[in-house]
């Protein structure tokens, strides 16, 4: 672990919890099954070191629980105590704390279920457990582990190798069709323990459950689950009924997020599997050039493809390429592009591409697709594109994968996500002899350093400092808020006669390049090498007959919709001054004007073209008004406004201020308490970033700590804090920039009409008065923005409607609305100390109401 700049780096090894070595033997010898993990494993020893340490951890009666070998971890282990700040905040991270449970992280394409049947079949041998449930999260996974488990469990060779004395010598693999019976290892997918699922699961383990070893393949599902059935996998584990008490996972992503597990306690990393070449290497766009449009990307995406396909021919390998979308709606629309692309740039039909692009979701409609994915690595198979959405990615060991594509950032923002993603690509080819196969990640240069991250097997956590409401402060108070219906009032201001345009006779063209010469720079993850791929892009061109016709089209339409105006004034000829031939001149001038001598256009100057027509579409102007109705009163309280943070590089700056008491570093997570011990160094690095408020009586807000944003916020958030102030508030809420208490309003931004909601920044209460507070900076006053000015219009006009609610329901709270700026601060204290703050109007509010006059 080390703390570089406002980031604390943990590697994922100093996470891991070791297991003691000094056991008994006479309590658990594992020296008597080196010869079935000899069988079983070969020279893979990272999978027999994760078989023994998991079996010293369950057999070798030093733990009774995750707790035990967790708490004697952190007690031992600084870097445990630093990434979680206690044994408290580290325990709440444990998913099964009562249980023998634990993780084994391996990456994938390296022979999971090779450990975990290993574990299976030792702890039967043993008579350990009596019966194993080995569940997974899709079928996809489930048919693929049980001919793994059958293959194993019939290999005389293993069998022969087992202790002369064992319970059980061959497991008999089923799956939840089958009555689980003792030496049984059933291998089912999670849906299975469903109640309105029928299957033997739940009647044949009911009260057995200690007897019982559950293993969790792709374990990620179990502390990533949000949906409710996913939920339940972890409810079924938990369950009383059953009284399991050994729970293993094992899984390539061993992340909630970008959280590494708090329960590995075997790690065989991507990097050691690729430094030791049992997987593929990977390399991924370090930089590459900017692309105009879709089908460019295409273009380079394909290049790289047919690169592979030339490079792998002589080894008899069709390579595929694999897309991943992050939703099913996703997959369709792009296999839909990618299926067009090849037909028109391969000169194929529809149905030829459609036959080199496999589309893969839970979607029924692709179900047949995907039993065709155990044959994308035959000869036989047309297959060469794979479009899957990325929480599919799992399950399949198809080994020609030479290319990953992450569609969108959404489908690779997670090192979770990252790691499915790169898993479809690790496995290497049968057989294969000579230089490591390599697997390119087609990603945007942007995310490299994601990938850098999970490769390099960092954490990084970024120090932050939560302002968190307290429900039971004193300090919380009612507010009240509208429910609007929101319609739209237009006007339209016509625009008479015709514009004028190309008055000279040519339109002026940046040079082009119609194939350009281009270079994608890839690094290679774990030595940093970079390479470069050249290769070309085609850029899409017209000619100038072409454009002339759409641009004389684009007139001509234009005539013709204006024909039906009343007044002769607003018809248009356009077309007869501009006839196709005139237009055509001035195309092909404009090629004469910029050196263009091949005679055609790119896409980026048949855009000039068009936009040197002008808006001629425009024939009015419109004024788009919102009308807010009121609907009906809410009541929120301020125990309900969300947490809000701010960083160390925030607080160092002094973008950022925090304010707090003696009282705050009681009220944080444990995790932020080394750091705020930090912040609050009165000759500390973040002393421009922080005011400590010495007595918390003077801090009258329900915030363990409040953030203020900029210097005019600062300066009001320390009069908010000075005794004489404080003594006459009741309570004041900072608040948050979204979705506590906001308010719709509507702009000009240029030409184009906006909505937005706006946040007040500040609440003071004062008996039944509740003062709303938006703070500007003086500048303001001189140099009014026009969205401010919408912003007071519209809050003035809500604090109105809920006055006038308010009033009409009897109930005894007024609201006052006010843009502050530092200019006024005194101002406004002042009436605040004498209780005569109703009406108090700021300079800037004034200018403002001036300006709308």
């Amino acid at each position: 672990m080390r703390t570089l700049g406002d980031r604390r780096t943990f590697h994922n090894e100093d996470l891991i919890l070791q297991v003691s070595t000094n056991i008994d033997p006479l309590v658990w010898d594992e020296s008597r099954y080196e010869a079935f993990l000899d069988a079983l494993c070969g020279i893979r020893e990272y999978q027999k070191t994760a078989i023994r340490t998991v079996l010293r951890y369950l057999l070798g009666g030093k733990y009774s629980s995750l707790r035990d070998v967790a708490r004697e971890n952190f007690e031992q282990k600084e870097e445990l105590e630093q990434r979680y700040g206690s044994w408290t905040a580290m325990e709440r991270h444990l998913q099964f704390p009562d249980h023998l449970c634990c993780s084994i992280d391996q990456a994938t394409g390296t022979g999971k279920s090779y450990v975990l049947y290993g574990l299976a079949a030792i702890l039967l041998a043993r008579g350990a457990v009596d019966r194993v449930l080995a569940l997974c999260p899709s079928n996809t996974i489930e048919a693929g582990l049980l001919e793994k488990f059958r293959d194993l469990a019939a290999n005389s060779e293993l069998r022969d190798s087992l202790p002369a004395d064992v319970s059980v010598r061959v497991p008999h693999v089923i799956n939840a069709s089958q009555t689980i019976v003792d030496g049984s290892v059933c291998v089912e997918n999670y849906h299975a323990i469903l109640e309105n699922v029928k299957s033997s699961i739940r009647d044949s383990l009911k009260g057995k459950g200690s007897r019982v070893l559950v293993l969790n393949d792709e374990a990620h599902h179990v502390s990533n689950a949000s949906g409710s059935q996913a939920k339940k996998w972890k409810e079924f584990l938990l369950d009383p009924e059953y009284g399991f008490r050994m729970i293993v996972g094992a899984s390539g992503t061993c992340y909630v997020n970008d959280d590494y597990f708090a329960d590995v306690v075997s790690r065989y990393s991507l990097r050691q599997a690729i430094e030791e070449r049992f997987v593929k290497k990977v390399e991924y766009v370090a930089e590459m050039p900017p692309t105009d449009n879709f089908e460019e990307k295409w273009q380079l995406i394909y290049n790289r493809h047919q690169d592979w396909k030339r490079k792998l021919k002589s080894r008899g390998i069709r390579p595929l390429s694999i897309i991943v979308t992050r939703d099913i709606r996703g997959c369709d629309q792009v296999a839909e592009e990618l299926k067009d692309f090849l037909a028109g740039w391969e000169g194929i039909s529809a149905e030829q591409a459609a036959d080199k692009v496999l589309p893969v979701t839970s979607s029924s409609k692709h179900q047949p697709n995907v039993a065709k994915l155990r044959l994308v690595d035959n000869a036989a198979s047309k297959v060469e594109w794979i479009v899957s959405v990325s929480m599919l990615s799992e399950g399949w060991d198809v080994k020609n994968v030479f290319q990953i594509v992450p569609h969108e950032k959404r489908a690779f923002d997670s090192k979770l996500l990252i790691a499915q993603v790169l898993g479809r690509g690790l496995r290497r080819p049968e057989g294969w002899q000579g230089e490591d196969p390599i697997v390119t990640v087609f990603n945007h240069d942007s995310w490299s350093g994601s990938i850098k991250h999970l490769v390099d097997e960092v954490l990084e956590i970024e120090r932050r400092l939560s302002s968190t409401i307290d429900p039971a402060s004193p300090f919380n108070f009612t507010l009240h808020n509208l429910d609007y219906t929101r319609a739209e009032d237009i006007s339209e201001y016509a625009k008479r006669g015709e514009y004028r345009f190309l008055e000279t006779g040519f339109v002026d063209l940046p040079t082009q390049v119609e194939a350009e010469d281009v270079t994608v720079e890839f690094e290679r993850a774990v030595t940093g090498e970079h390479t470069r791929f050249r290769t070309k892009i085609q850029h899409k061109t017209w000619s100038a007959e072409e454009v002339a016709e759409r641009m004389f089209n684009g007139l001509r339409s234009v005539d013709e919709e204006s024909q039906h105006a009343e007044d002769p004034k607003e018809r248009t000829d356009y077309a007869r001054k501009f006839p196709l031939e005139r237009l055509t001149e001035i195309v092909s001038e404009s090629l004469r004007q910029a050196r263009i001598t091949s005679g055609r256009i790119t896409d980026d100057n048949r855009q000039k073209f068009l936009q040197a027509l002008g808006t001629l579409r425009r024939k009015s102007a419109k004024r788009v008004i919102y009308k807010l109705t009121p609907d009906a009163l809410v009541t929120l309280n301020t125990s309900q406004r969300q947490a809000e943070s701010c960083s160390a590089a925030e607080l160092r700056r002094a973008t950022k201020t925090v304010f707090f008491t003696p009282d705050s570093r009681a009220r944080l997570d444990d995790e932020q308490k080394e750091f705020f011990d930090e912040v609050q160094e009165p000759d500390g690095e973040f002393v421009a970033g922080q005011v400590s408020v010495s007595n918390s009586a003077d801090f009258k807000t329900p915030a363990s700590l409040a953030i203020a944003d900029g210097g005019p916020e600062r300066r009001f958030m320390r009069l908010l804090c000075t005794r004489e102030n404080a003594l006459e508030m009741d309570a004041w809420l900072k608040n948050t920039p979204m979705s506590f208490y906001f308010i719709q309003y509507a702009w000009k931004k240029g030409e184009h009409p906006k909505r937005g909601e706006f946040s007040p920044d500040f609440f003071l209460k004062q008996g039944d008065r509740v003062f709303v507070v938006e703070i500007k900076d003086d500048s303001e006053i001189a140099d009014l923005s026009p969205e401010n000015a919408k912003k007071h219009e519209y809050a003035l006009a809500h604090f109105n409607l809920l006055n006038d609610w308010l009033d009409k329901e009897n109930f005894p709270e007024r609201y006052q609305f006010n843009m502050l700026t530092p200019k006024d601060y005194n101002r406004f204290f002042q009436k605040l100390r004498d209780n005569d703050l109703q009406g108090f109007r700021s300079e800037l509010d004034v200018s403002i109401a001036g300006a709308e006059s």
